[in-house]
């Protein structure tokens, strides 16, 4: 009967406990509570191996985000500016779209919900960067951007009729 010891920090086999995903802890106790194995099993290895050791041990644990973190790009200076315009919608009815306040660093949300309660209608986020309120209220909605959002007068520009 042979008598094996487990490391108490990862309950694995002294002599394996290179290969588990915990070496360093592994081996912190194993120095504090197995002097002598400690000496027979990791102090006979080179500097070299022990690296090696840590490095693949490192490897093998994953951190959240994973490689998707590194692809992290700067964001590129866009031009800032507002474009209020109007698209028909059947016959005579018209919604006003509003493109470019995520330039602004605005939160889309919160615009809709402003325009919607300012102008009693409909408001919602239909694309990466629109929203559309119902109805035709191009004129109203410039002076509202620039007055209640604090965005500069300059920024807002009437698009006209814009067609999808």
């Amino acid at each position: 009967v042979v008598a094996t010891q487990c490391s108490g920090s990862s309950g694995i086999n002294a002599e394996y406990g290179e290969h588990g995903p915990l070496f360093d802890k592994c081996k912190e106790w194993m120095e504090e509570n197995l002097p002598d194995e400690y000496a027979r099993l990791i102090l006979n290895k080179t500097q070299e191996e022990l690296e090696a050791m840590s490095l693949n041990n490192s490897k093998k644990k994953q951190t959240r985000g994973g490689k998707a973190m590194k692809n992290i790009t700067k964001k590129q200076e866009v031009q800032k500016q507002v474009i209020v315009g109007r698209s028909m919608r059947a016959r005579k009815k018209y919604v006003t779209l509003v493109r470019g306040l995520k330039t602004c660093d605005m939160n889309l949300k919160k615009c809709s919900k402003a325009f919607g309660q300012k102008f009693a209608c409909g408001s919602s986020v239909t694309g990466d960067d629109e929203i559309t309120v119902q109805g035709d209220v191009v004129d109203d909605m410039m002076d509202f951007i620039a007055e209640e959002l604090g965005i500069d007068d300059d920024l807002v520009v009437d698009g006209g009729d814009i067609k999808d």
